[in-house]
């Protein structure tokens, strides 16, 4: 079928096929904007009314037209799909596809059924039982003799748990399935692993700690059949275990962390999401259990597991569209990523003082495209409310809302790179080259101790380059860059102390807007935050030390956990019901409320005097520490 079928990935994620000599009837193959070019099988069923084309994809990636999924993240390679085409247009195709696809018929006709399962047993009848199913070893301490007569009925059989990562933002691959047996507390137990992002060229190393897959509970399996016989148990616990959680970018950050999980059908109905209450790192893996009930009508139960709630390229299309009906306000883009989605920006306001606030350098850290949904609700009355604050923000800035600069990363469920592998807040400057990095300055390409590791730049970090030229050209008064941190439970603002141009205003405007912030949100606090750079060490490659510089502007980084949030040094913040509740709501509410601190410290932005002695004790600056 090659010769007969050509695919294009169109920026928009979908792909389209066209068959040629067929005039203008093309197939259309709906996508995710997270793949590149696709290679798919065809197989046809018979059918007076239409003829249905079985397609499953192969392989992506960037740059290529396929790429087998061992050499890929592989993540569209378990769920085939149907594309339905008229029987008045399948009988226009030219003969040698048609011959093609009756030949197929036929084969598939003539094909005999694969022969059951092989089930290996030991001498005993309660000893552990071995099957492979799909390429995959199962454990299992179910009688040989009940697993081989269910064989036998049906020559597939279905694991009784399934993984996938198929969706939007996911990541985790299947390792393998155990039963276990009456001795534990769990019925089954599934190894997990998460996949690493592409390698880092100047940190030299693969980052990787986001996860975020789907289970599902198969009922009509074997095993599940054996586990359920008689009718009186009507679940299921399976304990998860992700295998290299000590090999983590921040493994030690999974101590005292709890998994997000929620039972609704789609990942991204943020207000289902939850955490489960058993977690625990140990001996270098992370692992939890959940209980699969049964569905009313037997159907198959699926939980989705995540580090933190995902934020999908759909949502992020959603709250853009929001963003341009509203009054006020316009999109645009900066330019195109190297998977070719447009990096949206959404500018609002009329005021004389420039605030650019952008999100999600770090792909895996959702959380923070959760703040900038509340913060744009709020400066735009998304919600039909008015807002005094709201309105007093825009008279004051011009504000430029990035509300995710790294869309390639997010659909791909990358922790912290683009599409190219590049850690997008390395990337602010030029750099230092590692003795092992190839992309150094033509003028130093001995690879000596001089190399200048050179960004950012169109081929590795297009991101970073189009939104600095963006900013050069509107200047900048105040600045946020908002991430997620996976070790401190804290919400907090890391500064530019270790820049030349930190000093007692930029110290007290940093002072004033954290005490401000504080005011306004009892999920801020000041005292933990990263240890300052001494004077003169900042690293100029970091985005928010690079605006610092660049402008001599209030800059700031603003993290927020994946940990239960706590709102001070000495207990966790609770919600209205009591629970410690720290996830997308939050982070929305957070976003909200950063406009009371910007309204507080506008007119202090550009202040030549010396402001700070005025300013009242409550608003001073705290030296921070990581120590809590």
């Amino acid at each position: 079928l090659r010769p007969s079928i050509a695919f294009a990935s169109r920026p928009n994620g979908v792909v389209g096929s066209k068959i040629f000599g067929v005039g203008k009837s093309p197939i259309s193959i709906s996508n995710r904007a997270s793949v590149g070019r696709v290679g798919v099988v065809f197989g046809r069923s018979r059918s007076s009314t239409t003829s249905s084309m079985r397609a499953s994809f192969v392989g992506h990636g960037v740059g290529t037209n396929a790429i087998t999924p061992s050499s890929s993240r592989g993540k569209y390679t378990s769920k085939p799909f149907l594309a339905t085409v008229p029987a008045k247009s399948a009988s226009s195709l030219s003969a040698s596809l048609r011959d093609i696809l009756e030949q197929n018929d036929d084969k598939a006709a003539a094909t005999t059924p694969s022969p059951p399962i092989p089930v290996v047993a030991s001498s005993s009848a309660a000893a552990p039982l071995s099957t492979t199913i799909d390429g995959r070893t199962i454990t299992t301490t179910t009688t040989a003799s009940s697993l081989s007569t269910l064989d036998s009925e049906n020559p597939y059989t279905d694991p009784i748990i399934t993984i996938s990562d198929s969706y939007d933002s996911g990541n985790g691959e299947f390792v393998s399935l155990h039963l276990v047996d009456g001795h534990e507390e769990e019925d089954v137990r599934v190894h997990v692993k998460i996949k690493p992002d592409p390698f880092t060229t100047l940190e030299n190393k693969r980052h990787f700690q986001y996860f975020s897959f789907r289970s599902t509970l198969n009922p009509n399996s074997p095993a599940a059949s054996i586990l359920l016989s008689g009718g009186e148990k009507k679940s299921v616990k399976v304990k998860y275990v992700l295998e290299n959680a000590g090999e983590a970018s921040y493994a030690d950050a999974f101590e005292g962390y709890s998994t997000f999980v929620t039972t609704n059908v789609t990942p991204f109905d943020s207000d289902s999401w939850g955490r489960v209450e058993d977690a625990k790192y140990e001996g270098g893996r992370l692992s939890w259990t959940h209980v699969h009930a049964l569905e009313e009508d037997g159907g198959a139960s699926s939980a989705y597991f995540a580090y933190f709630p995902p934020y999908s390229q759909d949502m992020h299309l959603g709250l853009v569209a929001k963003c341009a009906e509203a009054k006020g306000a316009t999109v645009e883009s900066l330019g195109p990523t190297i998977d070719g989605r447009e990096i949206d920006f959404v500018t609002v306001g009329t005021g004389p003082r420039t605030c650019w606030i952008i999100h999600r350098q770090h792909p895996g850290e959702s959380m923070a495209e959760f703040y900038a949904e509340g913060l744009l609700n709020r400066l735009l009355g998304l919600d039909g409310t008015w807002d005094a604050v709201a309105e007093k923000a825009r008279e004051l800035y011009t504000f430029r809302i990035v509300p995710n600069i790294n869309p390639d990363g997010s659909s791909r469920g990358y922790l912290r790179t683009n599409a190219a592998g590049q850690n997008l807040n390395r990337e602010w400057c030029p750099s230092p080259a590692p003795s092992t990095n190839n992309n150094i300055d033509d003028d130093d390409d001995d690879g000596g101790d001089n190399a200048t590791y050179d960004a950012p730049t169109l081929e590795r970090s297009p991101e970073v380059y189009h939104l600095l030229r963006h900013m050069d050209r509107t200047g900048c008064d105040a600045f946020l860059d908002v991430h997620g941190d996976e070790e401190l439970p804290f919400n907090f603002l890391a500064g530019s102390q270790g820049m030349s141009v930190w000093g007692k205003r930029l110290e007290s405007l940093h002072g004033a807007f954290l005490a401000s912030y504080e005011r306004a949100n009892a999920d801020v606090q000041g005292k933990v935050s990263y240890e300052p750079d001494e004077a003169g060490e900042g690293m100029p490659n970091i985005c928010s030390n690079q605006i610092a510089e660049r402008f001599d502007c209030f800059s700031g980084t603003l993290e927020m956990p994946f940990k239960e949030c706590w709102a001070d040094t000495t207990a966790a913040a609770v919600d209205v019901d009591g629970k410690v509740g720290w996830g997308p709501e939050r982070a929305r509410q957070l976003g909200a409320s950063v406009l009371d601190a910007l309204c507080y410290v506008a007119p202090l932005l550009r202040d030549e005097g010396e402001f700070w002695k005025d300013l009242p004790e409550d608003d001073a600056y705290v030296h921070p520490s990581t120590k809590y």
